[in-house]
């Protein structure tokens, strides 16, 4: 019976030994879907302009997240907004890359693309209503979750986003990169409903240091939460690879930066992480 009764453990034992690793690989098997980032063309109107923008998405991910605004530079709407897009899509968001100017219009020129920016944001009720046109095509997209709004912006689009974070709208999170200061619309106190970063060029031939000195305490007198940050070195589109060429082209004081792009994109992700 002795003889028995360890036989019997012994059976046991192994049987639990070979049969644990089983459902171990049972565990292992299952699988999370591969993210599938498609961007795709997505018209919208306000009640003056035809919009031509640009929305990317993980189309394997059916679940609702937050959206952002993408802001184009002076020079329109672009493949280069388009990438951002993409890039937000790629960290997990729902991404709008909106057309400021109507129709898709892009500039060919500096001073064209100084008209069409002057444009907008000298009819700041019309640059209003273009970007409020866009938020809502985001809002109310299926996957994204409406109470979780934030915008970035380059150049042109940065004062852009950041002039829309002083007049008040329901963004949780805006990013700036080598943002014109001379806003339109400057903060009042409390206006400023979410985390606003500034990623500026220390080195930037088109912000001065009045401008910088005015923008934070405006911000501070406004009581608003925002991080500045000056990128040693950098100047105005850092964070644009066709900077350089078009430096070139135009005689230009503007030059990519490889370290202050990837930098700035880390404070942007954090930003996000922190507001969302």
């Amino acid at each position: 019976m002795k003889f028995k009764s360890i036989y019997t453990l012994l059976i046991a034992a192994i049987t639990f030994s070979c049969s644990a690793p089983e459902k171990e690989e049972a565990s292992e098997s299952i699988e999370t879907p591969e993210m599938n980032v498609l961007g795709k063309v997505t018209s919208y109107t306000s009640d003056t302009t035809n919009m031509v923008g640009y929305l990317s998405l993980d189309i394997n991910d059916s679940s609702k997240r937050p959206g952002i605004l993408v802001v184009h530079e002076w020079w329109g709407h672009n493949e280069y907004s388009r990438l951002r897009a993409d890039m937000l899509a790629e960290l997990g968001y729902v991404a709008l890359a909106v057309d400021m100017y109507g129709d898709g219009k892009q500039a060919a020129h500096p001073d064209e693309a100084g008209t069409f920016s002057g444009m907008v944001l000298g009819n700041f009720d019309e640059a209003k209503a273009r970007f409020e046109a866009a938020l809502e095509t985001l809002k109310n997209h299926p996957n994204v979750d409406s109470e979780k709004i934030g915008a970035i912006g380059y150049c042109f689009g940065g004062s852009t986003v950041l002039s829309m974070a002083n007049a008040g709208y329901e963004l949780d999170a805006v990013a700036a990169f080598h943002a014109g200061l001379g806003l339109p619309v400057m903060p009042d106190a409390g206006s400023v409903k979410g985390k606003v970063l500034v990623a500026n060029g220390a080195a930037d031939k088109f912000i001065t240091e009045q401008q910088i000195t005015d923008y934070k305490a405006a911000m501070d007198a406004a009581g608003a939460d925002y991080k500045f940050i000056n990128y040693e070195g950098a100047l105005h589109s850092f964070t644009s690879k066709a900077a350089d060429s078009l430096a070139t082209k135009f005689e230009m004081p503007i030059a990519y930066n490889a370290a202050a792009d990837s930098a700035s994109w880390e404070e942007m992700k954090l930003l996000f992480k922190n507001a969302f």
